[in-house]
């Protein structure tokens, strides 16, 4: 067998768990992202996601960060509740934020915005700084390491879309 399907609609990756819950709510609170002296983000517009099993993550829109800052990274990850994503190193920072350039619909909102690593980079929320949980950093590979994210890639170029979860 090569692939999974759910009907007639192909599974990239593993399957969607149907009790896996993301909920993306606006905040108007205040959040800045620096990296040593320089500040890469400063927003009073975030976007917040809960996802199950993960501390929530804050979004930034594109208009509030320096994106002088962001240098794009050839890693790729797919997420089957989110689609596929994007890294970005902020100097020697590796890997120190990601977006999903075209989220899957479920998610839109988060559609080109980006997210920081609060283990990599300096975040602070209303004035306080973000740690992380133990476990919660974003791990690149996972139980899909041997996925071939270019084919998730060449599925969505060519109008195909890797089956996205239902009501998540």
């Amino acid at each position: 067998m090569d692939a999974f399907y759910e009907e007639d609609e192909r599974i990239v990756g593993h399957a969607a768990d149907p009790y896996h819950r993301i909920d993306i709510r606006q905040a108007s609170r205040h959040l800045v992202v620096r990296y040593r002296d320089r500040i890469v983000a400063d927003t009073e517009h975030p976007l917040v996601l809960y996802e199950s099993g993960f501390a929530p993550r804050w979004y930034v829109p594109r208009a509030d960060i320096d994106e002088s800052a962001l240098t794009p990274v050839k890693l790729q990850t797919f997420c089957p509740y989110k689609g596929l994503c994007s890294y970005y190193s902020i100097d020697d920072a590796r890997q120190a934020a990601w977006s999903y350039p075209d989220a899957y619909p479920e998610v839109r909102r988060i559609s080109s915005l980006v997210s920081f690593e609060p283990d990599i980079v300096s975040v602070h929320l209303d004035g306080i700084q973000l740690h992380l949980e133990p476990g919660q950093s974003v791990v690149p590979h996972g139980p899909d390491r041997n996925l071939d994210v270019a084919e998730v890639g060449r599925e969505q170029a060519a109008g195909g879309e890797p089956a996205a979860p239902a009501g998540g």
